[in-house]
């Protein structure tokens, strides 16, 4: 999508201080920052992989994006819950175990709706332009 670039680039690289404490729950955990961030970042986005035992998981993290306000400003809490749902619904439809031929379909088709989805959700009458 065209609004895909600077703080929006889907391929980022970021420089960040990590709090210290939080590396070092990773290390008493043996889980690397990359693989916390990573797994919260495709729950957060109802993704396709890794998904088993997730839902409570997800759950919370929809909680924590709501609670944080983010979003509300725009969008009414019932609305925010409603997005996260059809993201969901997009990453349960996921073919596992499936060839590669229909992965790439699956694919395509995912991208192509995402694309809707996000106009969608962009174009919503109480949407505030900024």
């Amino acid at each position: 999508m065209k609004w895909q670039t600077g703080a929006y680039e889907r391929h980022a690289d970021f420089h960040f201080i990590l709090p210290y404490q939080f590396l070092l729950l990773c290390k008493l955990a043996d889980v690397t920052p990359d693989q916390i961030l990573t797994d919260f970042m495709d729950n957060l986005a109802g993704g396709g992989w890794k998904r088993e035992g997730r839902d409570r998981a997800k759950e919370k993290l929809v909680e924590y994006f709501i609670e944080h306000g983010y979003g509300q400003e725009i969008y009414s809490t019932d609305d925010i819950r409603t997005m996260f749902k059809e993201m969901d619904a997009v990453g349960l439809l996921w073919p596992e175990n499936a060839e590669m031929e229909l992965i790439d379909l699956y694919s395509a088709w995912r991208n192509k709706h995402h694309t809707y989805w996000f106009k969608k959700w962009f174009r919503k009458p109480r949407r505030k332009l900024s």
